[in-house]
């Protein structure tokens, strides 16, 4: 059973940030790299945790398109035209309540491998 659902979802003016507030009155403003770097796709989490890719050059990434997914989740296109991740509401909320974490995480991961968040251009 669903624990969060939102009262409120908005896409910024500069398409870079995804606005989210819950019933309970969380809200959190969602930056589009990382919910990009963190989609929930096969394509970026695999199938079983240690197929996790890393994804570099997503700064700047821009959405696209919400779409809705039943009464669950949305779909999200962004503009690298990654657009298979469909994010459920309480991985909206996980990804809100863990955003300053998720991103130390992928920050290290880049620079363990040699990778940046820069868009080449």
């Amino acid at each position: 059973m669903m624990s969060s659902w939102p009262t409120e979802l908005r896409l910024a003016k500069d398409r870079r940030t995804l606005h989210v507030t819950f019933e309970d009155g969380a809200s959190f403003a969602l930056p589009a790299e990382l919910l990009r770097v963190e989609s929930p796709s096969a394509e970026v989490q695999g199938h079983h945790p240690t197929q996790k890719t890393i994804v570099p050059g997503k700064a700047g990434v821009e959405i696209l398109r919400v779409e809705p997914v039943g009464h669950y989740a949305v779909r999200l296109g962004f503009d690298d035209m990654h657009d298979t991740g469909i994010y459920a509401w309480d991985y909206l909320r996980e990804l809100g309540e863990q955003m300053e974490e998720k991103m130390r995480a992928y920050e290290a991961a880049l620079a363990e491998k040699g990778l940046s968040r820069e868009r080449r251009r």
